[in-house]
């Protein structure tokens, strides 16, 4: 007896090797980081933060202002995004509960039989509830690093900070890649072909911009002084007093 072909038999060839090649990409990504992160734009990016941090300590705690300003800014950023992802996630609830085939069985080419739909709508919700934690940990990580970083006192090793701001890059990473997993998912809807297709097509669009061909750049070390180079800039200002006030007295006309 030979196989008959069925469109149904679509859905369990074109997702699951699409849904496999997001994933060894992602694995190779997160190798390529591991061993060799300045090839991945990821790499490159954690690699300036780290320096950031570093380099605002050198401000006192008063003048960090605008270092917070630009914490917050990712907040605000980790913030909607989490809220739109759980918004998602109550929208997809809603279609799983109500859930018809009237709209789909008509042109979609693949299984549209309620047990699938409901695996497509799980799936889809399993990354954007994913999305949401890795959102959450995100703003978490940088309040933290907002906390740390406008400490009056330099008590707080510079390592802390670095490990708060990276822990909430890398949170919002994984949320990102959350979001392009569902997005793939959500072709699947209109059916396998899309979700394979699009699949392939985000995979070749991630590569261009995860890979990094610029060389790391090489910032100064800040650790010669015990206040974390604050008395470099308490130095170069009592330079430039001196200066002014020896401009002052020579250019002071003399009495007879």
């Amino acid at each position: 007896m030979g196989w008959n072909w069925k469109e149904e038999d679509l859905d369990l060839i074109l997702v699951p090797f699409g849904f496999f090649i997001m994933c060894v990409y992602h694995l190779f990504l997160l190798y390529r980081y591991l061993k060799h992160p300045e090839t991945t734009a990821i790499g490159y990016e954690n690699h300036n933060k780290k320096a950031w941090v570093e380099k605002m300590l050198l401000f006192e705690a008063k003048d960090r202002g605008f270092c917070v300003s630009v914490l917050s800014g990712h907040l605000s950023a980790s913030t909607s995004l989490s809220s739109i992802s759980l918004v998602l996630c109550s929208l997809i609830g809603a279609l799983l509960g109500n859930s018809t085939n009237n709209f789909t069985s008509s042109f979609i080419l693949g299984d549209t039989s309620e047990s699938t739909n409901a695996i497509k709508y799980i799936a889809i919700l399993s990354c954007f509830l994913l999305a949401f934690a890795c959102f959450v940990q995100t703003t978490r990580h940088f309040v933290h690093g907002c906390f740390l970083i406008s400490i009056p006192t330099g008590d707080v090793p510079v390592e802390c900070i670095q490990k708060a701001v990276l822990r909430g890059s890398n949170f919002w990473a994984l949320g990102l890649r959350a979001l392009y997993f569902a997005t793939t998912l959500l072709l699947w809807i209109f059916g396998p072909i899309p979700m394979f297709v699009g699949s392939v097509v985000t995979v070749i669009i991630l590569h261009c911009l995860d890979i990094n061909k610029d060389p790391m750049i090489q910032y100064g070390s800040n650790r010669s002084g015990n206040d974390g180079g604050g008395h470099i800039l308490r130095k170069m200002g009592h330079e430039l007093t001196s200066v002014v006030e020896a401009f002052e007295h020579n250019g002071r006309p003399q009495r007879h």
